[in-house]
């Protein structure tokens, strides 16, 4: 399968150095000489000399044109996958392979093509089937020429819905499939917070709150419009940071430009955030957004002392009035490590209860659904240690009294930023009453709380 539109962006990228994707059958004839399948019994300089040994599989295809390069493509259970990604820069001198991103997902999309076609190797006829299919199914897994899906084996089940050809000249390419049945849209924010908290002096304890707007649209039509909101409170800090999906049709560019690298100032937008857009035929992030909110949801304070061969540690933790007092989960847990397994342990918890883990390194504070009315909850206890084998857990960053609490909480119904999408807001121009449903959420992501007697590793250090 050939992609016009990369081969175009290949062309502008790469300026003098680009060459040009020879025809199928030529290219095929100087891949199966680069790999050997071809005079593989005659020695060829340019091919088999010492220089040219290859540890990767990507390899340079010598065409009429000139080196073509990268080609990533290997040889399994008798059959040949390749691809040719996009490097998005010069050639000349060619750029580590790290650092070309088209590497790794064309790599992707070959693993997901063999994990399609492989279980049928040795049944001719059924892998006769899967081969003809497989174009019908990068239409789904990889429209444009960027891999979305590289889990092919997933996408099969709805191959009957794939249109190979668009029947109408409007549809979108990223509409690969038509829907029949009563329009309905399911929308779901889900924002996580991150927080590396101190409870030092002079250093800054940092949260950042990152948001995605996920959406499924099951509408009729070939290209249908819907245009969505989001709503945030009066007062709240505004969204920053916007990405959006390329099948959004227009925005302000003002939403595009507020970043969160300025500090908050009159000129920020703060919204309508509105969305129109075409939607995919499958689940897709609408936008992604960060905010700048002024509390973390959870603050803490976390303290382990070392004392002759005991450690005692103390956690406090308060639930900040503005948020929501209901947690599908919520927990604190706290690792032991470069010690041995835990041998005695004496504790006190205000609220929830403390389990300790299978391997004796971890102790885990359930908190539960709810903090208690006073928002506040404690934890006190002395252990002691057993002699470390080699299995048990280390960390490099943990040594002596660097240690931390790691919380894991979700807040259903609840964004941080207060974001939210209203239902009577989504616009749908097609006939019928389309039905929406709208949720929310709040997730803890690397949510630490590290211990204040010992040095710990900075995020931010003031100068």
């Amino acid at each position: 399968r050939r992609y016009p539109t990369v081969e175009l962006r290949a062309e502008t990228f790469n300026g003098s150095t680009h060459v040009a994707v020879p025809s199928d059958s030529s290219f095929l004839k100087a891949l199966l000489f680069e790999l050997r399948l071809l005079d593989e019994h005659v020695f060829v300089q340019q091919r088999d000399s010492c220089t040219r040994i290859s540890h990767s599989s990507v390899h340079s295809v010598a065409t009429a044109a000139g080196e073509l390069w990268p080609v990533l493509a290997f040889h399994k259970s008798g059959l040949i996958y390749a691809c040719v990604p996009l490097v998005e820069g010069t050639l000349e001198p060619r750029p580590p392979l790290l650092t070309i991103s088209g590497l790794s997902q064309g790599l992707a999309l070959l693993l997901g093509i063999m994990d399609y076609i492989s279980p049928s190797r040795k049944n001719e006829a059924e892998l006769s089937t899967k081969i003809g299919q497989l174009r019908n199914l990068l239409i789904q897994a990889c429209p444009l020429g960027t891999p979305l899906n590289t889990n092919i084996r997933s996408l099969s089940s709805s191959f009957e819905d794939i249109q190979e050809v668009p029947a109408d000249k409007d549809q979108p390419a990223w509409r690969s499939s038509t829907y029949k049945g009563k329009p309905q849209v399911n929308v779901c924010i889900t924002e996580k917070v991150k927080c590396m908290q101190y409870d030092q002096r002079d250093v800054v304890d940092t949260w950042q709150v990152y948001g995605a707007v996920n959406c499924k649209c099951d509408i009729e039509g070939s290209a249908p419009n819907v245009t969505l909101s989001l709503t945030l409170p009066t007062n709240a800090p505004p969204l920053q940071d916007i990405v959006v999906h390329h099948c959004v049709t227009s925005v302000d560019p003002a939403m595009l430009m507020s970043t969160s690298a300025e500090p908050l100032h009159d000129s920020v937008y703060n919204g309508p955030y509105k969305f129109p857009f075409i939607p995919p035929s499958d689940s897709f992030n609408l936008c992604y957004y960060t905010s700048q909110v002024p509390v973390p949801p959870i603050l803490g304070c976390y303290q382990l002392v070392e004392e002759g061969s005991q450690v005692k540690i103390t956690v406090n933790l308060k639930l900040h009035e503005s948020i929501k007092n209901s947690f599908e989960y919520c927990e604190a847990r706290i690792p032991f490590f470069n010690r041995g397994p835990i041998a005695q342990l004496e504790y006190k918890v205000s609220y929830g209860q403390l389990d300790l883990s299978r391997e004796k390194s971890l102790l885990v504070w359930v908190i539960g659904q709810k903090f208690p009315k006073s928002l506040e909850v404690s934890l006190t206890g002395t252990l002691s240690f057993g002699t470390a084998s080699k299995e048990h857990p280390t960390d490099y960053v943990c040594t002596g009294n660097t240690a931390y609490v790691k919380l894991y909480f979700r807040i259903p119904d609840f964004t941080l930023t207060g974001c939210y999408v209203d239902q009577h807001s989504v616009q749908i121009f097609v006939p019928g009453k389309p039905k929406i449903t709208a949720s929310r959420e709040l997730i803890s992501s690397d949510y630490y709380i590290w211990n204040s007697k010992a040095p710990a590793p900075m995020v931010y250090k003031p100068l």
